[in-house]
């Protein structure tokens, strides 16, 4: 049976924990993989729609922890499973938990798949190569192996900040599987500035520049993208959160209480942020892998604006930025102007920062539905 017409919430919900050779670690460290399944259940449970959650096993017995969500109310299933479905790929340290404001929406019409990144979440957790190359290729492997595994011939495919990057790494090695590329403020993709001088210079002549046309200001790197750029070259990015063990979820909370402020209507407690804590205090694993896909203050290290060409040119594009990010939007006109005469459209959406589909929930959901729309 196609697991878009199956409606079972929380079904084949089953996972063991894995023991630690450091008997005294989890006393130190207040999470576990049974603390994270909790909180998202109660995250879950906002969804009305029919979920079906389960574990998809890969050819190499690892786990990726998926959603489906489909609409219960349309009077023909049929009909909603002739669309393209829509699947979503968070980023850096996130997990299928923060769509709870779009997975709804947007499977009004048709199927919307979510899943944990291997190294992510709820995902298996295994090891990562410290060589760019086969780090990427090892998430890219993932994703096509999830597919197959879920049975979609094609899909609308979006991805937000790293997913955002292995998305597009996805689309240029399995173009024939995408019929629409969504990328949400993506991480990876500008070149490095050579030296100090040519971004002073640079940002001189974006400052002329402003003078005789009206650009948007983008905001300074907040702190956590600071703190995450500071031990990235030494550490893994998130060691620091579960190297400060029971005040791991104090930290979550002052370096980032803006997860409470954008699900407030939803959850009146931490149930967000203690999301974002257990999600990242477990074992290192795709953190590792970014870590290697990184250099440092987070710059990629095969920028995606070196590959985008390989993109088809048969291959819609869509690029999606918050006004009030710190993602430089000039990527995606950069990304225009490669692409020639390719569709590809650069949309800024006001009044958000990076998290684009949480800020601005209603408007992102808006863009996202018209985009699947113009597929089928």
């Amino acid at each position: 049976m196609d697991p878009a017409t199956t409606a079972a919430p929380l079904q084949n919900d089953c996972e063991t924990e894995t023991s630690s050779v450091w008997s005294w670690w989890p006393s130190w460290r207040p999470t576990s993989m049974s603390l994270l399944k909790t909180t998202e259940s109660k995250i879950l449970a906002c969804i009305q729609n029919d979920l079906w959650a389960r574990f998809v096993t890969l050819p190499n017995q690892d786990r990726i922890w998926t959603l489906t969500v489909t609409n219960k109310t349309l009077h023909k299933p049929a009909e909603q499973a002739t669309k393209t479905p829509l699947v979503m790929v968070h980023g850096f340290g996130g997990g299928v938990g923060l769509w709870i404001r779009n997975l709804e929406p947007l499977s009004r019409s048709r199927p919307v798949y979510a899943f944990d990144l291997l190294g992510f979440g709820r995902s298996s957790r295994p090891p990562f190569p410290s060589d760019p190359v086969k780090a990427e290729e090892q998430f890219v492997d993932s994703i096509e192996q999830w597919r197959q595994s879920v049975g979609l011939e094609n899909m609308v495919l979006l991805g937000h900040s790293l997913g955002g990057y292995l998305a597009t790494s996805y689309a240029i090695q399995y173009p024939s599987r995408v019929s629409h590329l969504i990328l949400v403020d993506p991480w990876g993709f500008p070149e490095r500035p050579k030296s100090q001088t040519q971004t002073q210079t640079q940002t001189q002549a974006e400052q002329t520049e402003g003078q005789s046309t009206e650009v948007v200001k983008r905001p300074p790197l907040p702190r956590w993208v600071k703190a995450i750029a500071a031990v990235v070259s030494l550490f893994n990015p998130l060691a620091v959160i579960r190297a400060a063990g029971p005040w791991g979820p104090g930290l979550v909370n002052r370096f980032r209480p803006d997860f409470k402020r954008k699900f407030e209507d939803l959850f009146d407690d931490d149930t967000m942020t203690q999301y974002i804590y257990h999600c990242n205090a477990q074992s290192p694993s795709g953190e590792v892998g970014f870590r290697a896909l990184s250099e440092s203050l987070g710059w990629a290290k095969r920028p995606m604006l070196q590959r985008v060409h390989l993109l088809p040119p048969s291959m819609p594009l869509t690029m999606l930025y918050g006004a009030r990010s710190w993602v430089e939007s000039s990527s995606g006109d950069m990304v225009a102007q490669i692409r020639d005469k390719a569709y590809t459209k650069v949309q800024l959406i006001n009044d958000a920062s990076h998290h684009v589909y949480a800020d601005q929930p209603e408007m992102f959901n808006r863009v996202v539905e018209n985009i699947c729309n113009s597929v089928n």
